[in-house]
């Protein structure tokens, strides 16, 4: 095995063992034969980027340990990773792209994308309630990346929440990143830009999970089952001011009720048929002083646009309740080179709670515009 060959510890990868109550639970419903669906949420790395196809990325690779460890039972796989997002978004996309598939297991994996602060903590705290709340009662394993030229991640948030909540918490930092560290081998065995893994590093950081997952189930079988106390988070009280848990998001197929004025944005109708498909259900703009306005309930508001390659385009501005001196620039010209960014901006937080004026203006246009500014939902929290 890939653990042995590179001498790791995957023991050393449990940050919180927490309550495995739930996780049992669906290793039991899967040893009866019955259905189970595994997912998995998170950024880049979770949807496979770099992988060379998408059955070598580590969450397909965990979704096969199910599959041949519980073999009479029928293991539907839901992979909601996308590139380039946060735990802000996923708070946001969470029913959606999985709570809606009636998940009874889950990865949740953003600590690359999040950032090490206190907003993230309260970002990750609001999504991580929300999944746990959930009707179906899904079993949540947290999975902490990292960067492997300097070993940064926002773990320390993520696990703080973790243990808050008593949930398991498995990290790439002291097992695969350890290795780096002591030479055993070099970055690039594992990933080609020292974030995405490629297929090595996949199967090493799959390798540590299931090694998890091995551990819990053989406690399974031998009796020593997990007591039943899982938590009614709904009673609890929050550790950061959790304004994002019930956060929604607003497209083009859902805010009727709240669009107060559109002056030179157009919706765009193509059909968004897989959650990748991430320029869809917006609104697109390309005439200076154009300007879309929302009245939306809520005391933190963001705003996710398109950041160009193709430039130049568009350059607009928002603004909430008419504050314009803290008024947020949305630049659409991007300044990366690997492709388009699904770009997210909070434009306020943590306002009294109640109606909010936000209103999109382009400010900034110019002549040979390549593309037109793409608005793709406003969140309110």
């Amino acid at each position: 095995m890939r653990a042995k060959k590179y001498g790791i510890d995957c023991s050393k990868g449990v940050m919180n063992k927490g309550n495995l109550y739930r996780i049992e639970r669906v290793m039991k419903k899967a040893m009866r034969g019955e259905s189970i669906t595994v997912g998995f949420l998170g950024g880049s790395i979770t949807q496979g980027c770099l992988s060379s196809t998408p059955e070598t990325c580590y969450a397909y690779l965990v979704y096969r340990w199910w599959c041949e460890t519980f073999p009479d039972a029928k293991v539907t796989y839901v992979n909601a990773g996308i590139g380039g997002t946060t735990s802000q978004f996923g708070v946001a996309r969470a029913d959606s792209d999985l709570l809606s598939k009636k998940i009874d297991f889950t990865v949740v994996e953003f600590s690359v994308n999040d950032d090490d602060n206190e907003h993230f903590l309260e970002t990750y705290e609001g999504l991580i309630r929300k999944i746990y709340s959930n009707e179906t009662r899904p079993a949540i394993l947290i999975v902490n990346s990292v960067r492997y030229d300097n070993g940064i991640n926002a773990q320390a948030q993520h696990i703080k929440i973790g243990k808050t909540y008593d949930l398991p918490c498995v990290s790439m930092k002291p097992t695969l990143y350890e290795k780096v560290l002591d030479g055993t081998y070099t970055s690039r065995d594992i990933t080609e830009d020292d974030l995405h893994p490629n297929d090595e590093g996949h199967g090493l950081m799959a390798e540590v999970i299931i090694n998890f997952l091995n551990t819990v189930y053989e406690e399974l079988k031998a009796g020593n089952e997990a007591a039943d106390n899982q938590l009614d988070v709904q009673k609890m009280t929050p550790v950061t001011l959790n304004a994002y848990e019930n956060s929604v998001r607003y497209q083009n197929d859902n805010s009727e009720s709240v669009i107060t004025e559109n002056d030179g944005f157009t919706i765009d109708e193509q059909p968004q048929n897989d959650i990748r498909e991430i320029f869809r259900r917006g609104w697109t703009a390309d005439k200076k002083g154009a300007h879309i306005g929302f009245d939306i309930i809520g005391s933190c508001f963001s705003v996710q646009y398109r950041k160009s390659v193709v430039q130049p385009t568009c350059i607009a501005r928002a603004v909430v309740d008419g504050d314009l001196d803290n008024a947020k620039i949305l630049d659409g010209n991007f300044e990366e080179t690997w492709g388009d960014s699904l770009h997210l901006d909070t434009i306020a937080e943590h306002l009294p709670y109640g109606k909010h004026h936000v209103e999109i203006e382009l400010t900034t246009t110019h002549e040979d515009d390549k593309v037109p500014f793409y608005l793709v939902s406003v969140i309110s929290g």
